[in-house]
């Protein structure tokens, strides 16, 4: 032993004190409550939301990396962000109605949610069949205002998704909304309904998905968390699954660009700093 201490430089006294004193589990105290959080979605959330969620709502001092520590002593992990073989709905048919330019030009920087937005319609293939989902998205406060989860990607899923916006945008607002150059976006009634809400069209360039990137990176978090690994037989089950994560991404889930709040959180906070 006197030699292996010699070779590794390490005092007599340091070794039979970490042998006398074996290293403990990191936050017992915390563990149930950062099981419970983890389990929210059917693929568990990363350290940062569990670390958010702790201070924002239990009060603790904790440190992202020390979640980090105690999730893997305790195997919990959630799955990395990476290329998947997920399928890409492509709703382009060449210029069939009315185009606009590129207003954002990717700055999709926003001082406050209803200033700027995306939408844009994603596919999910399943044992049923195809479903759609078409959300506007928050590039301000990252939420989901409105939204129409269908079997058919057509003009009646944008008309539910446009009534669900006008119900919801409020009157003094004009935000800028970005799209790709999709049929359905060119199509004379949904130029007219935004026209009339006061919302600016601004369309990204034909195939290049970089400038919707915002909302394409929502849709990415949206199918690790909610779909990766999952398959429904019905529409119905995969609808209702599908709200109910809406409503935790909104309600629920804290981001690190938002200080840790919710996205209804950072709304309301900015509406009322606003006022």
């Amino acid at each position: 032993m006197a030699d292996l201490l010699a070779a590794a430089s390490l005092p007599g006294s340091t070794y039979y004190y970490a042998l006398s004193h074996p290293k403990g589990p990191t936050r017992p105290e915390l563990r149930p409550r950062a099981a419970e959080i983890f389990g929210r979605l059917p693929n568990g959330v990363g350290h940062r939301q569990i670390a958010m969620e702790l201070r924002a709502v239990d009060g603790e001092r904790i440190a992202d990396k020390t979640v980090l520590k105690m999730m893997r002593e305790m195997g919990l992990r959630c799955g990395i962000r990476r290329e998947t073989d997920y399928h890409r709905y492509n709703s382009y048919g060449g210029e069939v109605g009315e185009t606009f330019e590129n207003v954002l030009g990717r700055d999709f920087g926003a001082d406050g949610p209803w200033r700027k937005m995306g939408t844009d319609v994603t596919e999910f293939r399943l044992s049923f069949g195809g479903a759609y989902l078409a959300p506007v998205y928050d590039f301000g406060s990252r939420e989901i205002v409105a939204h129409s989860i269908s079997m058919h990607p057509d003009l009646a899923q944008q008309e539910e998704m446009l009534a669900m916006l006008a119900e919801a945008k409020p009157a003094w607002s004009e935000p800028i909304m970005q799209m790709d150059m999709g049929w359905q976006y060119q199509h004379a009634e949904f130029v007219a309904a935004l026209k009339g809400m006061g919302v600016v069209q601004s369309m990204s360039r034909k195939g290049n998905c970089l400038d919707n990137a915002c909302t394409e990176g929502m849709f990415g978090h949206l199918k690790d968390e909610f779909l990766r690994g999952r398959d429904w037989d019905t529409f119905e089950a995969f609808k209702a699954d599908l709200e109910g994560y809406i409503h935790h991404w909104n309600n629920v889930r804290r981001q690190v660009k938002l200080k840790g709040l919710t996205p209804v959180e950072f709304r309301e906070q900015a509406l009322r700093e606003a006022a």
